[in-house]
């Protein structure tokens, strides 16, 4: 029985490699064994850079809720049990927004958590 030579697929393996290390410097995007290395370091960052993205997303919510619960004379904790205690079950994200581009809508969403917490 005649034996199989593995060229083909090696080729395809370092081809699917450096084409994920193309715009690299250097060896990094010319040679196979640092392309290698490059992309799986790559991969691993992106990976851990989307999840740190959700982190900062939910950080800067925070902050933009807070200050404009302070505004309205109440903290960002007792703002969120407020609501909680009042029952509105409304998103960081969408609080955030409305403390932005609608201050009229946040006032009477801190009037309520304010009447719900006293």
């Amino acid at each position: 029985m005649a034996r199989i030579k593995g060229g083909l697929n090696a080729k395809k393996k370092h081809n699917r490699v450096l084409k994920l290390a193309k715009g690299y410097r250097g060896a990094r995007s010319k040679q196979y064994r640092v392309a290698k290395q490059s992309v799986m370091r790559a991969l691993a960052s992106s990976y851990a850079g989307r999840k740190e993205k959700k982190r900062q997303f939910r950080q800067l919510w925070i902050a933009r809720i807070n200050a404009a619960a302070r505004l309205n004379g109440l903290s960002y904790s007792k703002m969120m049990h407020g609501l909680k205690v009042a029952g509105v079950d409304i998103n960081r994200k969408m609080l955030a927004e409305m403390a932005v581009n609608d201050a009229e809508g946040f006032t009477t969403l801190a009037e309520l958590a304010k009447k719900n917490i006293a």
